[in-house]
């Protein structure tokens, strides 16, 4: 059963949440503040945390923050509907994905589902094998990724990124296809999350020593990693 952290201080919000996340067969942990929600963040092992932003003794931002520090916990940030500056900060912090309120249920299920199953992107009899492309060390099990011999902390979501360009190094991959692979939704006019996830990525991995950059971009198509 796989476990889940809501912060939110809307108690008739979070008291429905817990219902419908119990019936889809989540065990779910409420937490009413920032400040609480860090604390039990921090201190127990969750498979996904539904964080509200706007949030009394410390925001949403400053929780995300605080947890980046120390832990690569999936991370599904609730935005006020429209707020554009709120989704854009988030990702940039290190959000998985974020979803405006009011929103659907199903959607809300469904945005829960596609991140927890990032973490799970190998079947477990494959889980032992490190993949290495380059000067890059991969561990599907562990979720760990060594660059010129450094450990990168990475996000769920920028592992998985970081993972299916390898697995097509040379290849042009649509921001469609990396989209639907990677976030588990379909690509959507002015949605960045794609493009702020990968410019977090980019930001992690040293520079190659030949000087070539990693990824081109197609504008208007995708990316190519080069290999």
């Amino acid at each position: 059963m796989s476990q889940i952290l809501l912060i939110d201080d809307d108690l008739g919000l979070s008291e429905l949440l817990a219902q419908l996340l119990e019936l889809e067969g989540f065990e779910l942990t409420l937490a009413h503040d920032g400040q609480r929600g860090l604390e039990l963040a921090l201190e127990k092992q969750f498979d996904l945390i539904l964080l509200d932003v706007m949030l009394p003794k410390l925001n949403g931002f400053e929780v995300l923050k605080a947890l980046r520090a120390s832990k690569q916990t999936p991370v599904l940030m609730l935005t006020a509907k429209g707020d554009e500056i709120d989704r854009v900060v988030g990702l940039e912090i290190g959000a998985d994905d974020y979803l405006p309120k009011p929103f659907n249920d199903r959607e809300l299920v469904a945005r829960i589902k596609a991140i927890i199953r990032r973490s799970n992107i190998l079947p477990e009899e494959k889980a032992t094998t490190v993949y290495e492309y380059g000067d890059i060390q991969l561990d599907p099990g562990r979720q760990e990724v060594f660059c010129q011999e450094q450990l990168l902390i990475l996000t769920g979501t920028e592992f998985g990124l970081l993972f299916e360009m390898l697995q097509n190094g040379g290849e042009l991959i649509s921001k469609e296809t990396l989209s639907e692979k990677v976030l588990g939704k379909k690509l959507m006019p002015f949605d960045r999350s794609l493009d702020m996830h990968l410019s977090n990525l980019r930001k992690k991995l040293p520079e190659r020593t030949d000087g070539r950059p990693r990824v081109k971009t197609i504008r208007g198509k995708g990316y190519i990693w080069l290999p």
